[in-house]
């Protein structure tokens, strides 16, 4: 028996096709389709599928896609095995986006022509976008308006709150005012271009750091990645160490890091059955972290714990107030939060929610940037 046979077409005639007549399904995650989609498309993230396939109507030939062409390849193949009318677009969609990025300029560029007024303000919409999703929006507006263009962005992500300031104060541009109520967070920004504090030039065109040098302070930036308690005990001295010298200390907790930052105790918060099943299998806090080698079901940390205090070397929680007590930054990564189910509620107290830009904010002000 042969297999079933689909079609590949290229970006450029899919970008010619009447969507409206058509299926469109999008094999990309999420995050993705959010920050660039095509309206009218059913998202099925190549990572779950087959679920949801049995929601793709017959009645209209189907066009699948993904990033780059080859997870759409083998949908195709099982979407043709079942009896549709498949087409896979070519070497995925980030060929597509090529082709309506030179109509999307064009059109940005008309929209900021218009806007003579320096006042004027323009609307970002970046409500429900994720890390680095509000950024991203915010940079590619302000790269095609002219200097002294006001924005106002609308976004509900926490960590937008932290990433902001730091986005306009290492790109040049003015942070007019922010605010927080009823789970928005608006900013107004005005396009501005210059010099900063460090002398470095900003590129008045794009809002952006111009050359590659970046003068460098004495600030130290630790990602704590692991959430093994010998390397939290490692990266927690260093900290205090660093904060004991009067230098400015960001640790940016992501990924299983973030377990170091949960309360000990059970808190409780809406959580779909994932998270759920997350929070049980991840441990509650500092204390029940286990070591990197030799953990031994747990028996090793409590031998290390033993040792420490019979040396008089502080406790990792000790540790952990002492960096608090000594201005030390703790900031979670709310992406990971997200991703992993863990609340804000769930930390303790004196944590920051950020994102990518706080930590390259940071990192930029560095001398020293420890992945841990």
């Amino acid at each position: 028996m042969e297999a079933a046979i689909y079609k590949d077409i290229t970006a450029k005639e899919f970008k010619e096709l009447d969507f409206n007549s058509v299926t469109l399904v999008d094999l990309r995650e999420p995050d993705e389709v959010i920050v660039s989609g095509i309206e009218g498309a059913i998202n099925i993230p190549f990572s779950s599928f087959p679920k949801g396939i049995d929601d793709i109507p017959k009645n209209k030939p189907v066009y699948v896609y993904c990033r780059e062409g080859s997870f759409s390849e083998e949908v195709a193949e099982i979407l043709a095995d079942r009896g549709y009318e498949v087409y896979n677009l070519k070497d995925g969609y980030k060929e597509y986006r090529k082709l309506i990025e030179g109509v999307e300029q064009k059109n940005k560029s008309e929209t900021a022509a218009k806007t003579d007024n320096a006042d004027e303000e323009i609307n970002i919409d970046a409500k429900e976008l994720r890390c680095p999703g509000p950024i991203v929006k915010v940079a590619d507006t302000l790269r095609e308006l002219h200097e002294g263009s006001i924005v106002r962005v609308d976004a509900t992500e926490d960590a937008f709150y932290s990433d902001i300031k730091v986005w306009c104060e290492r790109t040049g541009n003015e942070l007019l005012s922010l605010e927080a109520s009823e789970g928005t967070i608006t900013a107004r920004i005005k396009k501005s271009s210059g010099k900063k504090s460090d002398n470095t030039s900003i590129d008045a065109s794009t809002g952006t750091l111009a050359g590659k040098h970046i003068q460098l302070g004495d600030d130290k930036t630790f990602i704590v990645f692991s959430g093994d308690l010998d390397k939290t005990i490692a990266a927690f001295i260093l900290a205090n160490g660093a904060a004991s010298l009067g230098r400015k200390v960001t640790m940016f907790f992501t990924f299983w890091g973030l377990n170091i930052l949960r309360r000990p105790e059970k808190v409780s918060v809406s959580k779909s059955f994932i998270e759920k099943m997350f929070g049980m299998m991840m441990p509650r806090g500092s204390r029940k972290l286990g070591l990197s080698r030799m953990n031994m079901l747990g028996a090793g940390s409590k031998m290390i714990r033993g040792i420490m205090k019979s040396k008089g070397i502080s406790s990792l929680e000790e540790l952990i107030e002492s960096a608090r007590n000594h201005g030390v930054r703790l900031v979670a990564c709310q992406m990971s939060m997200d991703v992993m189910g863990i609340k804000q509620e769930e930390l303790i107290d004196g944590v920051e929610l950020g994102g990518v830009a706080t930590f390259i904010g940071s990192g930029e002000t560095s001398d020293i940037s420890l992945f841990i």
